[in-house]
């Protein structure tokens, strides 16, 4: 038996207690004394207490049929009427099952069970062998029953109320948990873009230092030394970023993080890739003015894969011009070589850096170009636009 079921069980006890208690003590003769009509009530016996107790039982089961234990209550309190042993008698157990009706059904049932209720006592006390009763003890009996329902539909709006409270902040952490992940997919797409363009220039960088340093190891050691340090600095500067992106990763967002690269840290890139062997020049035009975090980093990434594809595809003696331009309302980023360019059947050279460049571009609502040069060579531009006064 479960805990409801007991306390039901306990409740139909004391309500059976109580009301047997009431129908011996109040019988024909303590009527009479405090000078009420009997007319012929019958006086309490082992049968109408047996009528008492049936009237209570239905209260056992009165959370799972609680209109059909209102019915198998009200059937032995009428039967009571009808012998002659008065009625009120088993009232509490009536008070009782309508209160679990209006608690645990809609309101249409409950209605009905109110009305069905109502109109057992008025028809008892109107019949009974007690006699007629004066009209203030059927407005009594009237507020009473109504009050207990009004009690029990109370109970009911209160139950569903917090069912909608439960089920909304349900709804709340599953939405969440869904925005949870979605921002943990994006910063996992955001951490793959960075370490991509990390590894992608600081690879390739290494890569033509070393095989410069190959090439002059017999005929120029010193200068092979050179560009094995260039590469080791190189090696070093590639994994301090890494370990700035993804040093988050191992501590659950509290790592402390470096400063992400800038527009303003160009000359540095701009410095490396010479040093690897790509002259580079850089231009900024118009008046600098602070920019967005993300914007900041985005044109810092365009310039580094877009000096990174020169390097690696520009061929020999190829030069490229890094230009910044702070026009009003927009940043406008490129990067331009006189190199070899790609081939008439490509549009842009192999790879995904530039593809992750166009998402990084697009996110900030800018407009990229990618495509080789009139006059032959290859370029890749940027416009960001910027807002308030950015």
């Amino acid at each position: 038996m479960d805990r409801s079921r007991l306390h039901d069980a306990v409740l139909a006890g004391v309500v059976a207690a109580a009301s047997v208690s009431l129908f011996v003590l109040y019988g024909p003769e303590r009527l009479q004394a405090e000078g009420l009509p009997v007319h012929g009530m019958q006086p309490p016996d082992a049968f109408g207490v047996a009528l008492v107790v049936l009237s209570c039982a239905p209260i056992v089961v009165r959370r799972r049929w609680p209109l059909s234990a209102l019915w198998a209550g009200l059937a032995p309190e009428a039967l009571l009427s009808g012998l002659g042993y008065g009625t009120g008698t088993a009232s509490l157990s009536g008070m009782v099952l309508l209160y679990s009706v209006a608690s645990h059904r809609g309101l249409a049932i409950s209605l009905v069970a109110l009305a069905v209720a109502l109109t057992a006592y008025l028809t008892g006390a109107a019949a009974g062998p007690v006699g007629p009763v004066g009209w203030n003890e059927y407005v009594i009996v009237v507020v009473v029953l109504v009050a207990v329902w009004g009690a029990g539909r109370s109970l009911r709006l209160r139950r569903a109320y917090m069912e909608e409270l439960k089920d909304r902040a349900a709804r709340l952490e599953r939405a969440h948990a869904a925005d949870t992940r979605a921002a943990r997919a994006e910063e996992r797409s955001r951490i793959a873009r960075e370490l991509h363009d990390v590894v992608a220039h600081h690879v390739s960088v290494m890569t033509v230092q070393a095989a410069a340093a190959r090439r002059v190891l017999e005929t120029d050691p010193e200068l092979a030394r050179e560009a094995l340090s260039a590469v080791e600095h190189t090696g070093r500067l590639a994994m301090t970023e890494m370990r700035n992106i993804v040093g988050v990763l191992r501590t659950d967002g509290q790592a402390e993080l470096g400063p992400q690269p800038a527009v303003k840290d160009l000359p540095a890139l701009v410095e490396q890739m010479r040093e690897a062997g790509l002259p580079v020049r850089l231009q900024v035009e118009g008046t600098e003015v602070p920019l967005p975090a993300g914007v900041d980093l985005a044109a810092y990434r365009l310039v580094q894969e877009g000096l990174t594809n020169s390097l690696r595809h520009a061929g020999p003696g190829a030069k490229a011009v890094v230009t910044v331009r702070y026009l009003p309302g927009e940043l406008d980023v490129s990067v331009e070589d006189d190199g070899v360019g790609v081939k008439e059947d490509q549009t842009e050279p192999p790879g995904h850096g530039l593809v992750g460049i166009r998402e990084r571009v697009t996110l900030y609502g800018g407009i990229l170009n990618i495509g080789p040069l009139p006059g032959g060579g290859f370029e890749v531009r940027a416009r960001f636009p910027l807002k308030d006064g950015q």
